[in-house]
């Protein structure tokens, strides 16, 4: 049996899940146990007096649609790095293609330059077959890989938030993987993200469709029981499946709905994220609802106040007042929206004269 390995991950200080891989051990023993024995920490440290392990290191280099590389433990901006055998090793053997997403295989300099630095790969990457020895693939964690990969970078593509290995290890013979789409309680057994599913084919536009619209319902039906934290998830997973698809052949209806489908959805993300004092997803979702063209008077006047309340929340009033004179204009009837304008103007008044008492003080004013 080959043995199998995890990572626990972190985004900016939040754990997010753990990763679990089977390393080739019967295929590349060197590199599989390289890999393995730096999980583990079980060799010690380098020369310089380093740990020979991933914990703590960092996902330093992140390309959406291509990898996530990691494995520097030394250095950590992708220079360093050192295997159990030594600095560097040699290439063991090329066994596998880069065929799939989600293998793991090693980073290097150029030939037989091995030594900690590994990347797992998000897609097909063919040009680098015979280049990096693939020695491993995901058992389950593509939910966790995603996030990683659509985590913000800046430059040399590295991570603005930290993307960190805070546990590892090998795990024991009889340990069960637990399955990457298990349901989590709601009906919800799908993947955090569209393409990795096996229940849908995402070349039916029906199959896509009707998966989104599950996942929404169970949203819906999370946010009718009172549970608006469960509700977010599930519509901010509508709207990364439907951020996700975009063929160039669908039908003039089925356009329309997945338009209908994402304004409704960044409509929910807002109004739950205002709920759990989320202000500014709110804003980013109610921004994005604004953005698609097809958006009808009624959904932009929602999508303005949900705007407008996280900005308020923010105690940004003039920005708020902006977005909700704006519903007004729109829905001049709403009550909600005339309350809300009151509200913030008289947040608004409050700031100035709290501002006008403390500044008093220094120009003689008791």
């Amino acid at each position: 049996m080959n043995p199998r390995v995890f990572f626990e991950v972190a985004i900016g200080g939040k754990t997010i899940g753990k990763i679990y891989f089977e390393l080739f051990a019967d295929k590349v023993p060197k590199t599989a146990e390289n890999f393995r024995a730096l999980c583990t920490g079980e060799k010690g440290s380098t020369k310089a007096g380093i740990p020979l392990h991933f914990k703590g290191s960092s996902f330093h280099r992140v390309i959406k649609d291509f990898m996530v590389q990691g494995g520097d433990f030394t250095a950590g901006n992708g220079t360093g790095g050192e295997s159990i055998y030594g600095e560097k090793f040699p290439d063991e053997a090329f066994p596998y293609p880069h065929d799939q997403p989600f293998l793991l295989s090693m980073a290097n300099a150029g030939p037989n330059t091995n030594g900690s630095q590994f990347f797992i790969t998000t897609t097909e990457t063919p040009h680098l077959d015979n280049k990096h020895v693939v020695f491993g693939k995901l058992l389950s964690g593509k939910g966790i890989v995603r996030q990683i990969e659509r985590t913000e970078t800046g430059e040399q593509d590295r991570p603005k938030e930290p993307v960190t290995i805070v546990d590892c290890g090998e795990l024991p013979a009889d340990f069960e993987v637990p399955a990457g789409n298990v349901d989590d309680g709601t009906g919800d057994d799908y993947e955090d993200f569209l393409k990795d599913n096996d229940n849908v084919d995402v070349n039916d536009p029906a199959s896509v469709l009707g998966a989104i619209e599950k996942i929404k319902a169970i949203g819906t039906k999370l946010f009718k029981e009172g549970n608006a934290e469960g509700a977010l998830k599930k519509y901010l997973k509508a709207t990364t499946y439907l951020e996700d698809y975009l063929p160039d052949d669908l039908s003039e209806e089925n356009i329309a709905k997945v338009h209908a489908l994402r304004i409704s959805c960044y409509l929910n993300v807002a109004l739950m994220a205002l709920k759990v004092n989320q202000p500014k997803v709110a804003i980013k979702a109610a921004s994005s609802a604004l953005d698609d063209e097809t958006v009808a008077s009624k959904e932009k006047a929602k999508a303005l106040f949900r705007r407008g309340s996280g900005y308020a929340a923010l105690k940004n009033e003039t920005d708020a007042l902006k977005d909700l004179n704006a519903a007004l204009e729109l829905e001049p009837a709403d009550g909600a929206v005339k309350n809300k304008i009151e509200e913030v103007k008289q947040a608004a008044q409050r700031r100035r004269d709290a501002e006008k008492k403390k500044y008093a003080g220094f120009f003689g004013g008791k």
